[in-house]
């Protein structure tokens, strides 16, 4: 499953920066687990928590990514700013969570907590993307709940095979 895409939408995340995301996720855990440093986890929870309370606008990740790729933005497939939105809240929920344990003194719990996080960001690189996958799902089970109540979800016409390159626009 991969990540709801589109040609350049101004509405979306160009999938430059949605990778870079993931590749800093990916690498800051890695090496925080290597060197044996949690505060390398707080840091990026705290520069995680902006981008998931006020988005793009409020997401370091987001602009330093616009200058560093720049050019290929302007031509790049996006992805639903609603969906990427979606993914950060996971890992700031889970990286919340290991500063929790850190905290507490249970620093293999931390570590787990933000193992997760890593494993996520890596098979997203590789083309799975897990966050869409329970987002998808979770717009079926809200559609089913509520209806057409907030956001719509088409069941209908909701692909079978569970890519969630169809899911709706949130």
């Amino acid at each position: 499953m991969t990540a709801q895409t589109s040609q350049a939408s101004p509405a979306g995340i160009p999938l430059p920066i949605v990778k870079f995301n993931r590749w800093l996720l990916l690498g800051s855990i890695s090496v925080a687990i290597a060197i044996n440093q949690p505060i390398i986890t707080s840091i990026l929870f705290i520069l995680l928590l902006p981008a998931v309370v006020f988005g793009r606008r409020g997401s370091l990740i987001f602009l330093a990514g616009s200058k560093l790729f720049a050019a290929k933005n302007r031509t790049a497939a996006t992805e639903d700013a609603g969906l990427m939105r979606f993914n950060n809240s996971i890992a700031l929920i889970l990286l919340g969570l290991a500063q929790i344990a850190f905290i507490a003194g249970r620093p293999l719990a931390g570590w787990v907590l933000s193992g997760f996080v890593a494993v996520a960001a890596a098979i997203a690189l590789s083309g799975f993307c897990f966050g869409c996958f329970l987002y998808y799902q979770f717009n079926i089970q809200r559609y089913k709940l509520f209806g057409q109540a907030g956001k719509k979800c088409d069941v209908e016409n909701a692909p079978k095979s569970g890519n969630a390159a169809n899911v709706p626009e949130a």
